[in-house]
């Protein structure tokens, strides 16, 4: 039994349309991407979601093939095929689209249209395409750092996945970033941020260059330089091409305060005034930012 993802995950595709395609598909199963269109009753612009995402991989036999199948439907069903199958109670050949051999896409560039379109991928990880460039750059694996010794210089590269600056913490920035092995956590001291303040906020992928910390299980990268590695990430597409971090990544999804924080109160205590109240400079309450602005 295989495992498979939901439609849910798909970037772009509306709750509306994904229930409509499982609701018109019921007992009976697709058996071409024209099906889905017509049967479901989707925009187009739906359709080519699933494709884009590699839904079609079982009827249309990968996701080039998927894309160019949608690529010939039109906005609507054209009537006269739509009154046939109205009438024979299926579908009409005369309305399906011609079978044409494509070339399939790379390996690579597959990994990379998965992260497109459902931001992530289970054929593999981008960096893997990296290595052999990395390793002749000495740059280690972040699974790696388990078996070199404390206070060794390191470098090690990855994509993003989270960046946090608690208000706690002083200034200090901690990053973690994913190669096809493992997850590395960097700290950035208050005046490293300074200076690699556009590496850290801008690229999707980097590498970090410092002293090796362990302190029991938790291994840190004391980061003395970051360095901006969105060229090597673009080159597995041919275009352009980030990794974008998750959800917990303070720099790009903002939070409210650090309980942490002096002066914050405790349990639940702050209440919202009701919509058509009037609100004076006294009743406001100044909360300082902890999303890196």
């Amino acid at each position: 039994m295989a495992v498979r993802l939901g439609l849910g995950q798909i970037i772009g595709l509306a709750n509306v349309h994904g229930a409509a395609i499982v609701a018109a598909r019921g007992p009976a199963p697709y058996d071409s991407v024209e099906e889905v269109w017509r049967r479901a009753g989707t925009p187009r612009a739906a359709i080519e979601k699933l494709a884009e995402a590699d839904a079609f991989h079982c009827i249309a036999e990968n996701r080039r093939q998927g894309l160019w199948k949608v690529k010939g439907l039109g906005e609507a069903p054209l009537p006269l095929f739509a009154a046939a199958d109205e009438r024979d109670g299926g579908f009409s050949p005369e309305g399906m689209e011609p079978a044409v051999a494509l070339r399939p896409m790379t390996e690579g560039r597959e990994v990379v249209e998965d992260y497109r379109s459902i931001g992530l991928s289970l054929r593999g990880h981008p960096v893997q395409f990296l290595r052999p460039e990395l390793n002749a750059m000495r740059i280690v694996k972040c699974a790696d750092l388990q078996t070199i010794r404390d206070g060794r210089n390191v470098e090690v590269a990855g994509v993003i996945l989270v960046r946090q600056r608690p208000g706690s913490a002083k200034g200090v920035l901690f990053v973690t970033i994913e190669d096809e092995t493992g997850v590395a956590q960097g700290i950035l001291w208050p005046d490293r941020f300074e200076i690699y303040r556009r590496q850290v906020m801008s690229a999707s992928m980097i590498a970090m260059r410092g002293r090796l910390q362990k302190e029991g299980e938790v291994i840190h990268v004391i980061c003395d330089r970051i360095t901006d590695h969105d060229a090597m990430l673009r080159s597995i597409a041919g275009k352009d091409f980030r990794v974008m971090p998750g959800h917990g990544d303070g720099a790009t999804h903002g939070g409210g305060p650090d309980p942490r924080d002096p002066g914050i109160p405790r349990g639940r205590t702050l209440s919202h005034p009701p919509f058509n109240a009037v609100l004076t400079e006294e009743d406001l309450v100044r909360i300082r930012s902890h999303d890196f602005h």
